[in-house]
């Protein structure tokens, strides 16, 4: 995956300047692979970045700033979301990247998926302790079977009879 930041080198602009400056120097210092990409000097790239910026994402006038972010062909963002990720601690998020074992953000994925993996335990555990005794007797009447109900071990035999242990 390439990280694409789109540019412009000569810029009037001191806010854009220092936009773009933001951008790649916390890229540069998290270490994230980037290609920029200068839209002044190239037109081919401005063109390309104009064209691949959504159109709910493009500015009143329909011409979108730099710096503009994208994962390949995918678009991320402008500087203003780009620095909501920065601020939140979700910039591989932002750029579409695993983050990276350790990091604050990697942290809280797996906290994240963890909490899911017991949120679901717990679901199964209610779903399982809240079927009735009858619904069981119905379903599986037919067959012996030994299950635990309540912290008690339950027998169903053939036909349908029960025995606690």
């Amino acid at each position: 995956m390439v990280i694409k930041v789109f540019l412009a080198s000569s810029s009037g602009s001191t806010a854009i300047k220092k936009k773009q400056q933001d951008v790649v120097g916390f890229l540069e210092a998290l270490k994230v692979d980037y290609t920029p990409l200068d839209i002044a000097c190239n037109e081919d790239n401005r063109m390309w970045m104009r064209q691949n910026v959504p159109e709910d994402k493009k500015p009143a006038n329909g011409i979108p700033l730099p710096p503009q972010i994208f994962n390949e062909e995918s678009y991320c963002g402008d500087y203003d979301t780009f620095f909501d990720a920065k601020e939140d601690n979700l910039v591989y998020t932002f750029l579409g990247l695993p983050p990276p074992p350790g990091s604050k953000e990697g942290q809280a994925e797996e906290e994240e998926e963890q909490e899911e993996e017991d949120l679901q335990s717990e679901v199964t555990v209610l779903l399982c302790s809240s079927l009735s005794v009858r619904f069981l007797h119905t379903v599986i009447s037919s067959v012996g079977l030994m299950v635990q109900i309540s912290g008690k071990v339950v027998q169903m035999g053939l036909g349908g009879s029960w025995s606690a242990f």
